[in-house]
């Protein structure tokens, strides 16, 4: 199975993805005239503006559920994966894949507003309603979305859970060993498991709402305390952040693991953590209540910074200034051993003996319970994202109990996650990834060659901004863009 993983993984994440994700970048960011710089102060300005609604979420309420989505185990476990694999320099690529992904994180989630729909009292959206109503190409839409409900509701959900398993073991012990269908697993791990089932279904089947309302109090919290942590541990070895900037920027370029490692790595892990390009964060951009679309556009950029910037950013700091990591070379060898060869990379240990080598006996439960809390938000975003493609593909075709049958596999996965070993569970979860980046940057990519609908409306919003208009309105007749019918009515009604 994970030689299959490994093997399928390598055909994906070729080198023409890795074009494909930062070409893209550069050029959305061209095409805007890299917005992600210079509406920097309107993207802050615009989190805390509007109000959620009955049909629709707030742009802060948006912004909570897609950093939910981005900032998780990929923030902890993901970077450590990144500099075990590719050296330090990847920690690099994580940055320049974030600076040039806000400017796609922009378009995305324009489009995602430009072509939501409502559907049972709610505003719905995402890559398949683009896909289908710009590029006017249903059957690939279809695909996009059969994908995303495979990756999202399976997939990914396994590499969540399967974090938290193993940071909690990591940090309480492995407890008494139960046989079990599975084998032979620890209690702890099977304890958290059941936790989080529990949890997990008392929120799912309590609609977008309730994950809404979750996630707005969890992930501000719990990034903010994540980060207090970081920035506390890296003060207290502030002489070696020099070093650790000056080893980052030069390994990107002379990297110790390849160069090919050092981008593969950056890119890979940089886009699982903020899911720039993946077409994820765009369901909850799109139900958000705005009276704009470039709005929730710009504050989807920002998110794209908060999850790479600050919390990446602030796990690389502590791995590499505690020096609790190892950098894989070839086969079994080892370009730096610095701690036990037996430790996975892909698994959160990095990320807990780096705070436990600064706050001895804190440092590893603290990990465990804030990638609990970053990989649990994180799947509710998942969930949130696979129902609303299966709200997609209901407007055609409708299926006795698929949302029933969505949130039962759901959980499944996230118990079967919690008990598997990291490597597969990160080698199906890149599986997921790759698939959904392909889809969704060549059908962006299309979108604005078509149309370029997302860069119309950022026009549209910068010249009424700049005729300091009081309330900000959308024609898409007025700008030709066709097939966005919510904003069409809107006007009409108004």
């Amino acid at each position: 199975m994970e030689n299959f993983v490994n093997t399928l993984n390598g055909y994906i994440w070729s080198n023409a993805l890795i074009l494909l994700a930062l070409g893209a970048g550069l050029f959305f960011s061209l095409k805007t005239r890299f917005v992600q710089i210079r509406l920097f102060k309107e993207m802050v300005r615009l989190l805390f503006s509007g109000a959620s609604s009955n049909k629709g979420i707030s742009s802060f309420q948006a912004l909570s559920v897609s950093l939910s989505g981005r900032v998780g185990t990929g923030n902890i476990a993901g970077v450590a994966a990144a500099i075990g694999f590719g050296g330090p320099g990847a920690v690099f690529w994580m940055w320049v894949v974030a600076f040039l992904g806000a400017s796609t994180a922009y378009i995305e989630s324009t489009l995602g507003q430009i072509y939501k729909e409502e559907q049972d009292g709610e505003y719905r959206g995402g890559p398949a309603y683009y896909i289908e109503k710009a590029m006017g190409v249903k059957w690939f839409a279809w695909i996009f979305a059969i994908a995303i409900i495979v990756a999202n509701g399976i997939l990914l959900c396994g590499v969540q859970a399967n974090s938290i398993g193993n940071a909690v073991e990591l940090a309480l012990g492995g407890g008494q060993t139960v046989e079990t269908f599975f084998g032979p697993l620890s209690s702890i791990k099977i304890s958290t498991a059941i936790v989080v089932l529990i949890l997990l279904a008392f929120i799912v089947f309590g609609g977008v709402k309730r994950i809404a309302n979750v996630t707005q109090v969890i992930v501000p919290f719990m990034a903010l305390a994540y980060i207090i942590i970081a920035i506390t541990i890296i003060g207290l070895n502030i002489s070696q952040l020099p070093d650790i900037l000056i080893l980052i920027v030069s390994d990107a370029f002379t990297p110790m693991a390849g160069a090919g490692a050092a981008i593969g790595w950056g890119v890979r892990r940089g886009i699982y953590s903020n899911e720039a390009g993946q077409g994820s964060s765009v369901h909850a951009a799109a139900a958000a209540e705005v009276d704009h679309p470039a709005q929730q556009g710009l504050v989807q950029a920002f998110s794209v910074y908060i999850d790479t910037l600050f919390v990446c950013s602030a796990t690389a700091f502590m791995i590499l200034i505690t020096g609790a990591y190892n950098v894989h070379g070839e086969g079994s060898q080892f370009i730096i051993q610095n701690i036990a060869p037996t430790i996975d990379a892909n698994s959160p240990a990095f990320t807990q003996y780096a705070m436990e080598n600064t706050i001895p006996g804190l440092g590893a439960p603290f990990v465990a319970v804030a990638l609990f809390f970053f990989a649990f938000t994180t799947i509710l975003a998942y969930y949130y994202q696979a129902e609303t493609n299966i709200a997609y593909l209901r407007r055609t075709y409708k299926f006795p109990g698929d949302m029933l049958i969505l949130k039962i596999v759901m959980l499944a996965s996230v118990f079967y996650g919690s008990v598997k070993t990291a490597q597969v569970a990160w080698g199906l979860g890149d599986i997921g990834i790759g698939i959904l980046t392909w889809l969704n940057v060549i059908s962006i990519l299309v979108i604005f060659f078509m149309s370029n609908p997302a860069v119309k409306a950022l026009k549209d919003y910068e010249e009424q901004k700049r005729k300091k208009v009081n309330v900000f309105r959308f024609d898409p007749v007025s700008l030709d863009i066709k097939n966005a019918h919510f904003w069409e009515d809107r006007n009409k009604q108004h």
